[in-house]
């Protein structure tokens, strides 16, 4: 469990708070319970350690306020516009016997003994998080899934996790879907002609080759214009010598 060190605060005035943030701290205040409201300041610099990692709205921290320790969760977070910097954080106080609503996280398992993700399947995630009521010391850091075994076509539903008899989603009245494992996406290229799609008796030429059939081609046409030109010479010849023997 995470815990902060925490200071009472007592401004009244926006120029107050500012004042705070400027010290390098942030305003808080927790909430909750029979107690009254409570204004408090926490380090800047140590709340962004927690915010950092993982699942820090639906965590426990401890505060030590003064010398006095009380379990808190963390409800709202404001930010600078601009900086991005926490400039407010609220803190609920975690009462046993008192029930809450809470996003808790789905976390994946044994990704690597699944049959299905080893054939190419992908895991198509519905919800990152699920809503639950429970009690608040009974929060689940997480809810677990197993893939060892998991094969392609599968899914997983709220049914299949196990929580307490406290625990439940606030979703009720059907077992919706958390994740399932579809099966591979795959692009198929296009297909090359075949020599059978080429013309009966030829066979396909590519590159320097079709060029040098082509300019012989051209030249064989060429050679035959010109036998043609010297046959129509001689017939000019020809009919001469009959005109002569008429005569």
């Amino acid at each position: 469990m995470n815990s902060l060190a925490a200071n009472i605060r007592k401004n009244t005035t926006k120029g107050q708070l500012s004042t705070i943030r400027n010290n390098g701290e942030v305003p808080a205040i927790i909430y909750g319970g029979k107690d009254q409201n409570l204004k408090i300041s926490i380090s800047k610099k140590l709340l962004k350690v927690l915010l950092d990692k993982e699942n820090f709205l639906s965590n426990i921290i401890t505060l030590n306020v003064e010398g006095k320790t009380q379990n808190v969760l963390p409800r709202e977070i404001k930010y600078h516009i601009l900086s991005d910097e926490p400039t407010h954080i609220d803190f609920l106080r975690v009462l046993p016997g008192v029930s809450i609503k809470i996003e808790v996280p789905v976390n994946f398992i044994n990704h690597e003994k699944s049959p299905g993700l080893k054939r190419g399947g992908v895991l198509n995630i519905v919800r990152r998080k699920v809503e639950l009521k429970c009690p608040s010391e009974k929060i689940p850091e997480s809810l677990t899934i197993d893939l060892e075994g998991v094969d392609i076509g599968e899914s997983f539903k709220i049914s299949s996790v196990k929580l307490d008899a406290d625990v439940i989603p606030t979703i009720q009245g059907r077992d919706f879907v958390i994740a399932t494992l579809a099966a591979p996406t795959v692009m198929k290229e296009p297909e090359k002609p075949s020599e059978a799609d080429a013309v009966d008796g030829e066979e396909p030429v590519e590159g320097a080759d079709a060029a040098a059939v082509t300019d012989g081609d051209k030249t064989s046409t060429d050679g035959d214009k010109g036998e043609k030109k010297d046959g129509d010479d001689k017939k000019p010849a020809e009919k001469k010598q009959v005109e002569e023997k008429k005569k």
